[in-house]
């Protein structure tokens, strides 16, 4: 059965409300003595990844980081801390705890400094799993800042992705994510790893029972694949596009370790704000956001291709109305025992 993103699963999905998907998740930390309050933005933020058809970093991570709880990599109870003494250059440590609830607070407090000083660099270190990084482009992007971010700094840890003309693992997945105000329809949000396909997905593929998409890993002789075991065995991740994924892994590498220091849990992050208020009126912008995107949009689309979209839209329509889950049969297995 072919489901949504990019798991070709072998077994079947089931239908669940937000609600039963949320509790199972949040009964799942607590158990790995997540508290509440942090449990519950964790399990928002994975919720909302799915609904946006983002699997890879959707409610099936809620087992991951409950195990890394349990096992100490990660610490349950961290609190995220503000450093503003020298901003506009602000630093915020996740105490070894998830960096979603880190990202969060380095972009409330990006917005706030971005208004105040036009633009401020964010360093965001000793944190787990950063989760969806468009979720706070979008935050970012709604409050009138062009938000640009990058992770890396973890390759001693997470050596999952081959090097262009390599055939080992070398460098983790490194993403990239902007955002910026768009037209009348909201932010446009380009959110990638660098590698082929996120690993998530294939952490995903492995839980569910699915197959990866063509050209995206190789096994341990060097040879294409679509088992995820086959990644586990000593494979690896194909950079995205070649030489552009493999040199844009590259950079994050740099920014986040040599510039921002060895990540000492997950990774580091590194994030530029921007006040575009500063630039041009928001009305201005916005017209002129929407001739741009709307000249991209009635381009004809290519045979097989119902529409052209802009980054962004994609996840903003799957998200739009729903009240279920549609999720692979495994996960919810695994998450309601």
């Amino acid at each position: 059965m072919t489901g949504t993103g990019k798991l070709d699963l072998v077994g079947s999905r089931v239908s669940v409300s937000i609600n039963d998907a949320r509790q199972a998740a949040l009964r799942v930390l607590d158990c790995a003595g997540c508290k509440a309050q942090t449990a519950g933005e964790i399990v928002d933020h994975l919720i909302d990844a799915d609904l946006c058809g983002v699997e890879s970093h959707g409610i099936f991570r809620a087992l991951q980081y409950a195990y890394e709880y349990r096992r100490g990599y990660l610490q349950p109870n961290a609190e995220p801390s503000l450093d503003s003494t020298r901003a506009p250059n602000l630093y915020v440590d996740g105490h070894g705890g998830i960096g979603i609830t880190a990202l969060s607070l380095a972009v409330q407090a990006g917005i706030d400094a971005a208004r105040r000083y036009g633009v401020t660099a964010i360093a965001v270190r000793n944190t787990g799993h950063t989760g969806r990084l468009g979720a706070f482009a979008e935050m970012a992007a709604k409050a009138r800042c062009l938000f640009i971010a990058c992770g890396g700094g973890a390759r001693e840890r997470w050596r999952m992705v081959t090097p262009h003309g390599g055939s080992k693992a070398v460098l983790p997945t490194n993403p990239w994510c902007l955002g910026i105000p768009g037209g009348e329809l909201g932010p446009i949000i380009l959110d990638c790893a660098t590698g082929q396909i996120a690993g998530g997905w294939i952490y995903a593929a492995r839980q569910a029972g699915a197959l990866l998409p063509e050209g995206a890993i190789i096994d341990h002789m060097g040879h294409p694949s679509r088992n995820p075991d086959d990644y586990f065995a000593g494979g690896a991740i194909l950079p995205k596009g070649g030489a552009l994924g493999y040199g844009l892994a590259t950079m994050a590498e740099l920014i986040c370790d040599a510039m921002l220091g060895p990540a000492t849990v997950e990774c580091n992050t590194f994030v530029l704000m921007v006040d575009t208020a500063r630039y041009r009126g928001p009305g201005s912008m916005q017209q002129a956001a929407e001739e741009i995107l709307q000249e991209l949009r009635n381009c004809p689309p290519a045979e097989g291709v119902e529409t052209v979209q802009v980054p962004g839209e994609r996840e903003h329509a799957l998200r739009s109305g729903k009240t279920n889950l549609d999720l692979p049969a495994k996960i919810w297995a695994a998450l309601s025992e």
